[in-house]
């Protein structure tokens, strides 16, 4: 039974790496979200500075400890981070829009509403990163 158990672990290492930090990363956004929100910052603007925050913390865990980055160069870790920013920004506004289309429109709870968001981000963000993003480079043979 142990051996199986860390078949699996050595199997899906990334995937379980990857649901760790993207719970450790939904944690961090949900508490800073609810802190601003208890300041009174409208919800767009908590959204906005929550993601901006949670996306840094997101990239320095995923290009280390998950898909081990090949970066080498400035201009390598340059493209990454870009890469990364503007996949996750591109979530971002469909996360957005889900808490526009939640609270404003349905009148639902923003609580709710971030968790789920953040669950539909938290997925789509991976098939970024695994696919574009932090994609390992092909060596050719000659």
């Amino acid at each position: 039974m142990l051996e199986l158990i860390k078949d699996i672990i050595v199997k899906f290492r990334s995937q379980l790496l990857y649901l760790f930090f993207g719970g450790v990363t939904t944690v961090i956004n949900i508490l800073i979200y609810a802190g601003l929100r208890l300041t009174n910052m409208p919800v767009q603007l908590s959204y906005w500075l929550a993601w901006f925050i949670t996306v840094l913390v997101a990239y320095l865990t995923n290009r280390k400890w998950v898909f081990n980055s090949q970066a080498e160069t400035f201009s390598d870790y340059f493209s990454e981070i870009v890469k990364f920013y503007l996949a996750r920004f591109a979530t971002g506004v469909i996360g957005s829009a889900m808490m526009w289309f939640g609270v404003s429109l349905l009148k639902q709870n923003d609580m709710v509403w971030n968790i789920i968001q953040n669950i539909f981000v938290i997925l789509t963000n991976y098939i970024l990163s695994k696919m574009v993003i932090f994609r390992a480079k092909k060596k050719f043979e000659r």
